[in-house]
């Protein structure tokens, strides 16, 4: 990052750090610059981006130290590495080399499932009904006594059990992960959400294609949400993606559906009947994904969702069975 004449010797604007970071971001193809340059100089500060009006100016050290990191952002190291965080519904992740970074758009699977979880009916103490976004609650005959269950697979970070765990009162959440390095994140952010004083999850070393998986769980789920790894071998993806996101954690297989094919068998075990599955795809797979679950013939109810710039992105099915 190159100095500026506005920045003197002694402490640089935090609005001209800003500036002069956005504008190399820019020139490495980085984007958008103007917002990834304001998170890092508010990083650097220790302030929050909002704030960075009121901030003081950086110091030379602090100024040494954004230039390091608008370097190895320009060379698309990922914003999140650099930060340490990610964001997510409203929790903050740590993450890091090992993990795979969670995205906007596994927020709207999380949230589909939040909303399911609360229709069960008996996340609460004594079983209070709580109404969600889509739809009535789970008939009585249909419930099991205790906790509402859900089961995060292919977990990684734990962002959507984590924010499932958050926002659902009373609720068991169950968080899967397979790769030893994601289960030290996925461990470390279960820990941390609970030291903050959120339900604490059950953290699972497992893996999607063992068909004993949770099996003490059998029939008795209630939600089932995963994103898998569902990126067709050989796509093209971001240089961000394919030198720091963990290849098994990304790539899927010949056609993307490896492990997918793995989730729905686990599935139609686990969910008790009536429960629900959602689980995120590639967007060439809006029409694939809810054809395998209807050829399976143990969901019904099967749907595909939109993105947040309207692609295909994620499925929605019920486990056959459950009372009419």
């Amino acid at each position: 990052m190159p100095q500026h004449p506005d920045e003197g010797t002694e402490r640089t604007r935090p609005s001209v750090a800003a500036a002069l970071a956005a504008t190399e971001l820019a020139a490495a193809g980085v984007g958008p610059a103007r917002t990834e340059a304001e998170l890092l100089v508010a990083y650097v500060l220790g302030v929050r981006r909002g704030a960075l009006a009121l901030a003081d100016p950086l110091t030379p050290g602090q100024l040494a130290r954004l230039r390091n990191l608008v370097d190895r952002r320009s060379r698309h190291e990922p914003l999140q590495h650099l930060l340490g965080t990610a964001a997510f519904r409203h929790l903050e992740l740590a993450v890091g080399p090992g993990v795979f970074v969670p995205r906007p758009e596994t927020e709207l699977l999380a949230g589909w499932g939040i909303a399911q979880a609360r229709r069960v009916g008996r996340a609460e103490p004594g079983g209070a009904e709580l109404a969600g976004e889509t739809g009535p609650a789970i008939p009585a005959a249909d419930r099991q006594p205790g906790p509402a269950i859900v089961v995060d697979l292919c977990s990684g970070t734990g962002a959507i059990a984590l924010a499932v765990a958050d926002e659902v009162p009373g609720v068991r959440v169950f968080a899967v992960e397979r790769a030893a390095p994601a289960l030290a994140w996925l461990r470390r952010n279960a820990g941390e959400r609970a030291g903050a004083g959120d339900p604490p999850i059950e953290v699972v070393a497992g893996d999607v294609a063992d068909p004993s998986l949770l099996g003490d769980l059998a029939g008795r789920v209630d939600v089932l949400l995963c994103n898998p790894p569902y990126v067709p071998d050989g796509t093209a993806v971001p240089p961000e993606v394919a030198a720091h996101d963990p290849a098994d954690a990304v790539f899927g297989g010949p056609d993307g559906l490896a492990v997918i094919r793995f989730v729905l068998a686990r599935a139609a075990r686990l969910l008790r009947p009536g429960g629900a599955l959602g689980i995120e795809h590639d967007d060439t797979h809006g029409t694939v994904v809810p054809d395998l679950l209807r050829a399976d013939g143990r969901f019904v109810d099967i749907a595909d969702h939109p993105d947040l710039v309207g692609r295909p992105r994620f499925a929605t099915a019920r486990r056959a069975g459950a009372t009419a």
